[in-house]
C-alpha cells in the first residue's frame, strides 16, 4: 500500500531525511519511532504529498504520489501533529465539510459524519465550535476527519496527544482494529502505545532509519534480554554466583542485591541459543541444591532500553 524508496528531504543545509527506505502492507500498524527533530514528521508529509521530497519516491497504491498525486491522496487519511480544525466550524459542519472535500454528497455524507461522530466518540460536543473545545476533544475532531472517508491508509501523527488515559486506550483499540484491513503509519513517544497496537516498528534518528522490525525482535535487541534474574535467600553472594557459572548456558552474571542471606544475581546467557534452556537449568540446580528460591524469571527486553541505546549519542552514552 506504501512504498517510500530513497526519500531524501533538505532544508537548505540541513538533511532532515536521509535515504529512507520502507514498505507497508495492508493489515500492519507501523509505529514511528525517534527522538525529536529526527524526520518522522517531515517523512509523513512527503508520504501524504503535504510537502515534496527533495528526491526519492513515494508509491501509494499504485500511484505515484509526484506524478500523479490525487488518486493517491485519495486513499489516505491524515491526522496531522497540532490537529488543526477550523476554529468557527461547529464539529459537526467541519466533518460535513471534510466529508464534502472527500466527494461525499447527500445521504453518503450524513452516514460518514455519523460514522466517524460514533468511533471517535464526539456526540457529546457535536454541535460546539472547535474552538471551544478541550485539547482531547480537537484532537478526537481531527481524527474522526481522517476516518471520515474509510481510507485504505491512515498516517497520524501523535495520534493519542492532549488525550486522557481512558480515551488513549479508546485510540489504541480503534488503531489496532482499524490495522487488520487498512496499512497504518502513526508516530509516536509513548512506547506502551507501540507495543499495544504495532505490529511493525521504525526508529529514525538523525534522518535515517536505524532499526526495523517487530516490537519482539527490537526487544530482543536490548542488553538484558533473554538474561535469567535468581534469588535466593539464606546462600552468600559469593557462592551463589560460582554455583550459577557452572549452569550450562550460562555467561556472564552479575549481582543485584545482597542483603546478608538475601542474594538476586542476574546471569546472561552465553548465547541467544541458551535463552530458554538457561531458566530451566537453573531451576533444576536450585532443586538439586535444595536452595530457597525466592524468585526466578527471565526478562524480557525493555522497547525503552534499546530506544535510548540506538538514538543516544555515542558521547552520552559513554558518559
Amino acid at each position: 500500500m506504501i512504498r517510500v524508496e530513497n526519500l531524501k528531504k533538505a532544508f537548505g543545509p540541513k538533511l532532515a531525511v536521509n535515504e529512507v527506505s520502507f514498505s507497508v502492507e495492508r493489515g500492519e500498524v507501523l509505529g514511528f519511532l525517534g527522538p525529536n527533530g529526527a524526520g518522522k514528521s517531515t517523512t509523513m508529509r512527503m508520504i501524504t504529498g503535504f510537502i515534496p521530497p527533495t528526491s526519492g519516491k513515494i508509491t501509494v497504491g499504485e500511484h505515484d504520489m509526484l506524478l500523479n498525486p490525487l488518486p493517491a491522496k485519495r486513499l489516505i487519511g491524515y491526522l496531522p501533529e497540532n490537529a488543526p480544525g477550523y476554529a468557527d466550524m461547529t464539529v459537526q459542519a467541519f466533518l460535513s465539510f471534510a466529508a464534502e472535500l472527500r466527494g461525499l454528497r447527500g445521504d453518503a455524507r450524513k452516514k460518514a459524519v455519523s460514522r466517524a461522530v460514533d468511533l471517535c466518540s464526539l456526540e457529546n460536543v457535536l454541535y460546539q465550535h472547535i474552538d471551544t473545545l478541550s485539547k482531547g476533544y480537537k484532537h478526537r475532531t481531527c481524527l474522526a476527519q481522517a476516518l471520515i472517508h474509510d481510507p485504505d491508509i491512515l498516517i497520524m501523527d501523535e495520534p493519542t496527544d492532549g488525550l486522557d488515559p481512558n480515551q488513549k486506550h479508546e485510540v489504541r483499540n480503534l488503531i489496532k482494529r482499524m490495522g487488520a484491513t487498512k496499512a497504518i503509519i502513526f508516530s509516536t513517544h509513548i512506547l506502551e502505545e507501540v507495543e499495544a497496537a504495532c505490529s511493525r516498528v521504525i526508529i529514525i534518528d538523525r534522518g535515517r532509519i536505524v532499526a526495523n522490525g517487530t516490537p519482539e525482535e527490537l526487544k530482543a535487541r536490548a542488553a538484558n534480554a533473554g538474561a535469567v534474574c535468581v534469588r535466593v535467600k539464606g546462600v552468600s553472594s559469593a557462592a551463589l554466583a560460582e554455583e550459577l557459572r557452572r549452569v550450562a548456558g550460562a555467561g556472564k552474571s552479575e549481582v543485584l542485591r545482597d542483603d546478608g542471606g538475601d542474594v538476586e544475581i542476574r546471569v546472561y546467557p552465553e548465547s541467544a541459543w541458551t535463552n530458554g534452556a538457561l531458566t530451566a537449568n537453573i531451576a533444576s540446580l536450585a532443586a538439586q541444591k535444595k536452595w530457597q528460591l525466592e524468585q526466578l524469571h527471565t526478562e524480557e527486553g525493555r522497547l525503552d532500553e534499546v530506544f535510548r541505546s540506538i538514538t543516544l549519542p555515542d558521547t552520552v552514552k559513554a558518559g
